[in-house]
């Protein structure tokens, strides 16, 4: 393998790693705030004791997202200098917006979230961890328009020529929201969302199976279903409009991912199947018209096949069209389980169902899977490109990289990344063992640290502890 090609398999070998934990994070900040909200609401002490569990799981995914984020950005000062000189002027706008807007707002009140509890007013810290939810989402915002500009650049001109070649923004405003980054984002946020929402359930289901904590699995079981119910539905449609802006912007990238070789009429959707590069053609069960139909409102309409580009610029079809379709099976499964989860819950059969709760406790990694694939999707859709149509992805490669310091490297990161993922694992299961915090523990916590604010929810009139 040459240098080109190690060098994309150590970066996707780090970008896969390091998604495992943002869309978990931004998924577990919106559970957070809704479940405190709660809280101060209605002042069941259940919702305190919930916040209090599940800010313990964000933390662990939150401190394990910054470490490998940072991974990202020495790769493209290493391997991918060439690309850096090109996009340095678009991404260090987007960048430094990140860091002002996103990880200061968390690194600011994320100490308060998570030791805030009885030293400031509830109120307070339920806007700490609202800030701390923002400064995640914020943070998702900037990376991805930055990402949907490799994919529809937008608001630049070209200055200097061969390889002195640069982007350099025009239009900051349409850096950023470039023709996909609305739809792109959008898909995104919900993938997170789904990631919080499927963790939930998954723990709570958990619970269930074990008799234990069963008022905090009830509660949470119906918050993740009830939540996780709007937001299938609602990816269905945010689905449906990013592959338009696919096929609009991106014409090769769709024909890959539905594996359309031929522009013809009536151009038909695999539902399942297999590509064939020799005869080029998808083998399988195929409905004729549906993707026309999907992309047009009408049968009859021709989708632009890979015949209409030269086969220089063609991504990898096969893997592309698996990667894809993979995606779609992991949507269709999160539907089977909050379908199964909510007809059990409102029959009142959900605790004495085992096959249900244990399909509810895997299904946790069908949204972590169906992110992963989802950007692969992105990703080796747009090759050749690493800046579609501007710049290929052997241009942006680092001239003075070898090949054996990427391997060196690749080892290296394989066997960080096998500790770490079972750090992670070990942390996660035994704060999930050990469970969500009760009234004695929490009394036992009041003790321990000086008390400068003083719950009114947690103390009678004369101070004392309810």
């Amino acid at each position: 393998m040459d240098v080109v090609l190690l060098s994309r398999i150590q970066f996707a070998l780090n970008i896969t790693f390091h998604y495992l934990y943002p869309p978990l994070s931004i998924g577990l900040s919106l559970m957070i705030v809704l479940m405190e909200g709660l809280y101060l609401k209605t002042k069941k002490t259940i919702y305190r004791q919930m916040t209090k569990f599940w800010i313990g799981l964000f933390a662990l995914s939150f401190a394990l997202g910054v470490a490998t984020g940072l991974v990202q950005i020495f790769a493209f000062g290493t391997n991918w200098s060439r690309y850096s000189n090109y996009v340095g002027d678009v991404f260090g706008s987007a960048l430094a917006a990140e860091g002002v807007f996103a990880f200061f707002l968390e690194a600011g009140f994320i100490g308060l979230m998570l030791f805030g509890w009885n030293k400031v007013s509830p109120k307070i810290h339920y806007f700490s961890s609202i800030c701390v939810s923002l400064g995640a989402h914020f943070s998702a915002i900037w990376i991805v328009a930055a990402n949907s500009w490799m994919q529809t650049p937008a608001g630049f001109k070209i200055v200097g020529e061969g390889r002195e070649a640069r982007a350099t923004v025009t239009e900051f405003w349409e850096v950023i929201f470039n023709p996909s980054f609305v739809d792109r984002l959008v898909h995104v946020l919900i993938g997170c969302w789904l990631t919080g929402v499927f963790i939930v359930l998954s723990v709570c289901a958990y619970y269930i199976l074990k008799k234990r904590h069963l008022e905090f699995a009830r509660i949470g079981m119906k918050i993740g279903l009830i939540f996780g119910a709007f937001l299938v539905v609602l990816q269905l449609f945010s689905a449906d409009s990013s592959a338009k802006i696919v096929g609009k912007y991106q014409p090769e990238k769709l024909a890959a991912m539905e594996g359309v070789y031929k522009t013809a009429p009536r151009t038909p959707m695999g539902v399942v199947g297999y590509v064939d590069p020799k005869e080029k053609e998808v083998k399988g069960l195929k409905i004729p018209g549906l993707l026309s139909f999907l992309m047009y409102h009408n049968t009859e309409e021709p989708v632009v096949g890979l015949d209409a580009f030269p086969e220089k610029d063609w991504p990898n079809v096969p893997v592309v069209f698996q990667l894809y379709h993979l995606m779609i099976y992991m949507w269709g499964l999160m539907v089977l389980a909050i379908l199964f989860g909510a007809i059990s819950y409102l029959r009142k059969t959900l605790e004495k169902s085992k096959w249900v709760n244990r399909f509810l406790v895997f299904s946790v990694g069908l949204p972590f899977i169906a992110n992963q694939v989802g950007w692969y999707t992105a990703e080796m859709g747009r090759q050749p490109w690493i800046v579609y149509r501007l710049l290929r992805t052997s241009e942006g490669v680092s001239p003075i990289i070898e090949r054996d310091q990427v391997v060196g490297s690749i080892i290296m990161f394989i066997f960080i990344y096998i500790l770490l993922f079972a750090l992670f694992l070990f942390l996660l299961n035994r704060k999930i063992q050990h469970g969500p915090p009760t009234a004695a523990s929490e009394q036992r916590e009041k003790k321990k640290a000086p008390r400068i604010y003083r719950d009114p929810y947690l103390t009678n009139s004369k101070g004392g502890a309810k």
